[in-house]
């Protein structure tokens, strides 16, 4: 089996009516109807002009039609490039023209707009289910057999640090990363997962949509994440993946308890870093230990605590089975173990590069085949991996390279934040500020809060503003967004001589 659709589909041959969707408002879907409407939106798009290789771009809200149509994109043949249903026409503009898609499937109330940006069939899709994609089809072409080295999916980056970037993931990439996940966590078909999570992202779709295909597990299917949505489920499951947005808001929630959670066999965290303390806190409570772990867009999983053993609060574990990772210095020489450098990944996961872009795929491999991450890390002596944040986050004040996580981390010990992000921006005298932006529940002292950090941080560590906020700009993944944070106090040391 080359393809996360055939790995399914063997499933279903083997028991055809076991639960494979349970939607939150309507009934389960087995595995024999998953397929079936799968193959009929297969036979749909290939009727509005999709062919294998060619792209299907897919702004709509979640749903469990909306997963089923990336298992038909990934059942023909077609190249499934998801996009975020937040994004303006401008932004969705850009993606659209950039991967020239075959056919767009869309919520009715955008395919007017959305049909005028290119060259392409519209077809859509609602969030309760209805929609021209579900139109009849008559099935006039070959079935698609794949490959490992056909083109699955196009992903793009989050576009922090510029033009987001089209990432080509192989079907290989998929099934490999999958295939690897379900045994390093020990997924089997009487799992139960609690989704939670958009799926226009890789967490979503591909760590919790596909890990649960290949092993043949339930997806408790919700539109989004509440306390209350999912307090009333979790007693069905038996996992849950989320970002540390989403542990966060259950730590403040009463009903966070051993009875509540305490029959859950797994609990993980992704898409941006978790907090130590914030880890043993939930532990403290739920009486399990989250498990954290590392990818990127371009990856996949590459990283992983493990199932059994030593999960390492503030690290990402070792790395994935199939995954070559190194450590390389500023100096290019390769880091020993406990120095600091780039994280530099190969193995089957790891996509063949961005589309159309040439010179950013050679800038972005090494010689020798290793992506180059981008991410600042450090490996143990026994290999684990810590972050440290990514390179274009480095801040250099004063000559000096300040590493925004090992500040946050200080500052999160501190009383009175619940959370930190530091970043720099421009300064007149050290090139750029150390600065940090807090959450707490009470007003703080600013000078106070300097000089007890400057306690535990180098001088040039130390942020020289810490602004306390209600609120930290996040993506939809959890992420903080720093350039929104670089934007806005961009003048925050204009007058300052130091």
């Amino acid at each position: 089996m080359n393809s996360i659709a055939e790995t399914f589909a063997a499933h279903v041959e083997y028991d055809p009516n076991a639960i494979c969707i349970a939607p939150h408002d309507r009934p389960a879907w087995t595995r024999k109807d998953v397929l079936k409407l799968a193959q009929a939106m297969a036979d749909r798009l290939h009727d509005a002009g999709a062919r294998t290789g060619t792209r299907v771009t897919v702004i709509v809200e979640k749903s469990p039609e909306a997963f089923v149509l990336y298992l038909a994109c990934n059942l023909a043949g077609f190249v499934y490039h998801p996009a975020n249903s937040g994004y303006t026409d401008a932004e969705l503009e850009y993606l659209i023209k950039d991967a020239l898609p075959a056919v767009v499937v869309c919520a009715s109330s955008r395919a007017k707009a959305l049909g005028a940006i290119a060259d392409h069939t519209t077809l859509t899709l609602d969030q309760d289910g209805t929609g021209s994609l579900l139109d009849a089809a008559e099935q006039n072409h070959t079935p698609y057999k794949a490959s490992p080295n056909d083109w699955a999916a196009l992903l793009y980056t989050s576009g922090t640090t510029g033009k987001p970037k089209g990432a080509m993931l192989s079907q290989e990439n998929l099934l490999s990363n999958a295939q690897t996940l379900v045994d390093a966590w020990q997924f089997t078909s009487a799992d139960r997962l609690l989704h939670m999570l958009p799926i226009f992202h890789a967490h979503g779709l591909f760590v919790a949509g596909n890990t649960c295909l290949c092993a043949g597990a339930t997806l408790l299917f919700e539109p989004a994440f509440s306390p209350d949505r999912f307090f009333g489920r979790v007693g069905e499951a038996t996992c849950f993946m989320a970002v540390p947005t989403l542990y966060g808001r259950l730590l403040k929630d009463d009903r966070l308890t051993p009875d509540t959670v305490g029959h859950m066999r797994l609990f993980t965290s992704g898409s941006a870093p978790l907090d130590a303390v914030a880890s043993d806190l939930f532990e403290a409570r739920a009486g399990s230990r989250i498990l954290e772990r590392y990818g990127m867009t371009e990856t996949l999983m590459l990283t992983s605590n493990p199932y059994d053993g030593d999960r390492r609060a503030g690290t990402v574990g070792p790395p994935l089975p199939g995954v070559s990772l190194r450590i390389r210095k500023e100096d290019g020489t390769l880091a020993d173990a406990g120095e600091v450098g780039i994280v530099e990944v190969y193995g089957r996961n790891v996509c063949s590069g961005y589309f159309n872009l040439p010179d950013k795929t050679r800038e972005a491999f090494t010689e020798d085949g290793y992506l180059i991450t981008g991410d600042i890390g450090v490996l143990s002596a026994d290999g684990y991996v810590t972050l440290q944040g990514r390179m274009s986050d480095m801040i250099i004040s004063g000559g000096y390279n300040v590493y925004p996580r090992e500040v946050e981390n200080a500052l999160l010990d501190l009383p009175g934040i619940d959370e930190a992000v530091v970043f720099g921006v421009p300064h007149p005298d050290f090139g750029e500020g150390v600065t940090a932006a807090i959450l707490g529940p009470e007003p703080v002292d600013e000078p106070e809060l300097i000089a007890n950090a400057r306690e535990v941080l180098a001088n040039y560590k130390t942020p020289k503003r810490i602004v306390q906020l209600t609120e930290l700009p996040k993506n939809a993944m959890g992420k903080v967004d720093r350039k929104a944070l670089r934007a806005t106090y961009a003048d925050l040391y204009a007058t300052d001589e130091g």
